[in-house]
């Protein structure tokens, strides 16, 4: 028996296409229920993650573990990865996205296991759009939370905006067994708010990205890094810690084109 709950293709694909302000999809109780809550019990605690992944502590994203090596993945969260990159999933989310010869992310460059904790947050923003390692173009994002017991005042909400991320469009609590599914494009801004569960707790979630050889249609050539954007209500953001955090960027990656042009010269 597959650990994805049945679906209604059909329904899916509808939802999809009709949704606003970019396509998108969310699926409640995804998973077999038994097994969605074994996947949320496999998961470390926040400290225990830290020693596995990468800890994000940045004006953008803070107090956040990606662990993306699939050998360190406990068992349950193996068996979901392996769900959700198998041909007929693909098969099937080509079907309901319109998205034709989709690829899955072996590398898991940015998704796997998540976990965020108190006074944690994630500012919105859209995604990288170009694989560099394997030539292909992003697509689609799938999150799937595992959290059982999760407060609506803890935050963590998922948020989607509209193009100019003036209005909120939608705001998903992280509750066990949710998946969302979006397409990854320029105009796809999204967030998590911030984090206020109590200590030794925290946000769960699987994520993981789809790729294809071919460009989305349309697409200018423009390759690019993950770009964040202030909410409306985020002034601080806006105007000081983001353009900051923006230029220190810029000057690390000069640093580093800069030192990889001197081992050349010296090879």
């Amino acid at each position: 028996m597959s650990v994805i709950a049945p679906y209604d293709r059909e329904a899916l694909r509808q939802q999809f296409r009709n949704a606003r302000p970019f396509p998108w999809l969310s699926i409640d109780g995804f998973l077999q229920p038994e097994f969605a809550e074994q996947v949320a019990r496999s998961y470390p605690k926040y400290e225990a993650a830290i020693g596995l992944g990468r800890q994000f502590t940045a004006v953008n994203e803070n107090r956040k573990v990606q662990i993306g090596d699939y050998s360190l993945f406990p068992d349950p969260v193996k068996r979901l990865s392996d769900a959700v990159s198998d041909p007929t999933f693909l098969a099937d989310l080509s079907y309901i996205t319109g998205i034709r010869d989709l690829l899955w992310d072996v590398s898991f460059s940015g998704g796997g296991m998540h976990e965020t904790a108190q006074s944690g947050w994630l500012d919105v923003h859209v995604d990288f759009n170009f694989h560099e390692q394997f030539n292909t173009h992003r697509r689609l994002n799938i999150l799937v939370f595992l959290n059982p017991e999760w407060d609506e005042r803890w935050g963590g909400k998922l948020e989607l905006w509209d193009t100019s991320v003036q209005t909120l469009a939608h705001a998903m609590t992280p509750i066990l067994n949710r998946c969302v599914v979006f397409e990854t494009s320029e105009i796809s801004w999204h967030g998590v708010t911030a984090v206020t569960c109590p200590e030794g707790i925290a946000r769960k979630s699987f994520a993981a990205y789809y790729y294809t050889r071919e460009a989305p249609e349309g697409w200018d050539g423009a390759k690019h890094t993950t770009i964040f954007k202030a909410r409306p209500d985020e002034y601080m953001k806006r105007h000081v810690t983001m353009p900051a955090e923006a230029a220190r960027r810029t000057l690390s990656r000069g640093v580093r084109t800069a030192k990889d042009a001197v081992k050349r010269l010296l090879k």
